[in-house]
């Protein structure tokens, strides 16, 4: 996927990073998880916003975005945020790492949608919120329709919390609670939902 998805000036006209930042309650102290961070848009707003007590880990599987990510969050001058260089089952980010995570526009790019997050569900803290931005229509048209979200995450174990309409063309930001280790389900138990 392009670490773009449209025009950073665009997406903070709609208050895009504002917005998720205030329903997931993200503030001073906390550490941030932005899976799938691309060109690190959500990455360097929300290094303000942990402050020099918190931290973001921005975390892709595409190498070459955290090269590019590295370059920028330097020239930034950004110390509190971390990369991290995760795998298309896997972000491997270290235990109970997160008090918060975001996957922006990235969710109908995931490769095997149960593997990915039971392997992200370690890395949240309990109750930890994971905020899914993604715009609904079907995923060859890169989007995920809300129904298999909730399907394929519930499937794995997580509990959804609400759903709320982003501005204009922004799409929807789906927030869920992750699964306790005695209801996260094996992605090799999982009954698929409707295909992708």
């Amino acid at each position: 996927m392009s670490p773009t998805r449209s025009g950073e000036q665009r997406r903070d006209f709609l208050n895009e990073d504002g917005e998720i930042a205030r329903i997931l309650e993200i503030k001073s102290g906390m550490t941030g998880g932005d899976i799938g961070a691309g060109s690190g848009y959500h990455t360097v707003r929300l290094s303000p916003l942990v402050g020099r007590t918190g931290s973001v880990i921005a975390e892709d599987v595409t190498r070459d975005y955290l090269v590019e990510l590295a370059r920028r969050v330097t020239q930034l001058k950004l110390a509190n945020v971390k990369l991290a260089l995760g795998e298309p089952h896997d972000p491997r980010l270290p235990a109970a790492s997160l008090d918060a995570a975001i996957l922006v526009h990235m969710y109908h790019e995931i490769a095997q949608p149960y593997a990915f997050p039971y392997n992200l569900a370690p890395a949240l803290k309990p109750g930890a919120p994971v905020g899914i931005v993604d715009l609904e229509r079907p995923t060859e048209q890169h989007g995920t329709p809300i129904e298999l979200l909730r399907c394929e995450l519930s499937a794995v174990g997580y509990r959804e919390i609400a759903v709320y309409q982003l501005a204009e063309d922004s799409g929807y930001l789906a927030v869920f609670s992750p699964p306790q280790e005695a209801s996260r389900k094996s992605p090799r138990d999982i009954v698929t939902c409707t295909n992708r």
